[in-house]
């Protein structure tokens, strides 16, 4: 903010500069014009004195007319520009004094009144990048406390909500993200998506209206889509699940990530379909990953007890985001998690849905997932393994391949 208000005193000096410039003038106005009385007094006593030695006979006719002349030529010379510079201070200097001095006063409530200084120091905050992900989220709450109608502001609000596991502050951002937008489609999926998961997948009929209004205004609304497929998928409705992921499929770009793990779920939904409708159900392999982590010893003394430890998997060939992710502390190593698909951090991208994974485990001092100090990496195994894995933070990040 010190560089808007020094801008603006420069501006203000420039301002008065205009007002006072002509206050300066006129004095010298004034100056001149006493001047020039001045001469006509000595003028008129100097011809009074001629007249005066003209009767007294000291001087001739010619001596005093000529005396006269030259009395008078000396007195338009004192006096030549004086009119013209007379006239500069038509308004005298009271007015221009009054008004600069008024003028910062008046500038200063009028930006009160029609200014932007909230917009400008936002405007200032959103121009540092946010290092953690809590930033992120205390700026954009900032942003739609300020601005409460901005539809965008919520959106993504909602989004940041969505990644921190916060469904339901993320339907609550949605849903006035929805109110000041019009309803749009995408926001739509967006809501109903927040909503189920939290309402512990449970679907209903708020779930349904939303997902049915954004697929009548947009039939390629993909959050819908793929979110009628899971509630589908999951309540035995096999073929109405490969409908709506078919449908997904088909409007996704050709490198979209996540087209592989869909594809994936419709190849499952098409077995359970085949299967005979009179034998047993089969239980499902458990898709599960168990990882014993442990912190290089050599790193003991560089990192502290309570920096964030993120251990994730991912898929070996696709996303690169993580299918499933647990958050520790280093004051919790060593220890052991497992990874499944109901740590999923999107419907659409879970373990059992690529056949091989990769393990991380990452230390975060400033708490944010995707960049840290220290990692370890495991080489990439099958999704259906069994065994415990192990998994040692012991390579810089930046040094890690």
């Amino acid at each position: 903010m010190i560089e808007f208000w020094l801008s603006a005193g420069l501006l203000l000096l420039a301002a008065l500069g205009f007002l006072l410039i002509p206050v300066l003038r006129g004095r010298k106005a004034q100056a001149e014009e006493d001047r020039t009385a001045l001469n006509v007094t000595l003028y008129q006593e100097r011809l009074q004195e001629l007249e005066n030695q003209r009767q007294a006979g000291a001087l001739s006719d010619e001596q005093w007319q000529n005396g006269r002349d030259e009395a008078a030529r000396e007195l338009l010379a004192d006096t030549q520009g004086a009119e013209s510079k007379a006239r500069v201070g038509v308004l005298g200097s009271k007015v221009p004094l009054t008004v600069a001095l008024l003028m910062p006063l008046l500038g200063y409530s009028l930006y009160l009144y029609w200014g932007a200084i909230d917009d400008v120091e936002r405007a200032r905050t959103f121009a540092e990048q946010p290092q953690t992900i809590e930033a992120m989220t205390a700026r954009l709450e900032a942003s739609v406390k300020a601005d409460p109608k901005s539809a965008e502001g919520w959106y993504f609000l909602g989004r940041t909500y969505m990644a921190q596991e916060r469904a339901a502050d993320a339907a609550t951002a949605f849903e006035r993200a929805v109110a000041n937008s019009g309803r749009e489609p995408a926001l739509l999926g967006q809501w109903a998506q927040a909503l189920y998961f939290a309402g512990d997948k449970q679907w209903s009929g708020q779930l349904q209206a939303l997902t049915d209004e954004a697929l009548q205004a947009d039939p390629a609304e993909v959050t819908s889509l793929g979110l009628l497929g899971i509630a589908a998928y999951e309540e035995g409705r096999f073929e109405e699940a490969i409908g709506f992921w078919e449908r997904l499929v088909a409007v996704l770009p050709e490198q979209d990530p996540s087209r592989q793990a869909i594809q994936g779920g419709i190849d499952r939904a098409r077995e359970r379909l085949a299967a005979p409708t009179d034998a047993p159900p089969v239980a499902a392999a458990p898709q599960q990953l168990t990882v014993k982590v442990d912190l290089a010893a050599a790193l003991k003394d560089k990192v502290q007890p309570n920096d964030s430890v993120f251990v994730f998997a991912r898929a070996a060939s696709g996303p690169p985001m993580p299918l499933a992710v647990k958050r520790l502390t280093v004051a919790d190593l060593p220890a052991e998690v497992s990874l499944s698909d109901s740590d999923a951090m999107m419907p659409q991208l879970k373990i059992s849905g690529f056949e091989q994974v990769l393990l991380v485990a990452r230390i975060s001092r400033s708490g944010n997932a995707t960049v840290g100090e220290w990692i370890g990496r495991s080489p990439p195994l099958a999704s259906s393994t069994t065994e415990p894995q192990q998994l040692t933070i012991d390579t810089a990040e930046g040094q890690a391949q």
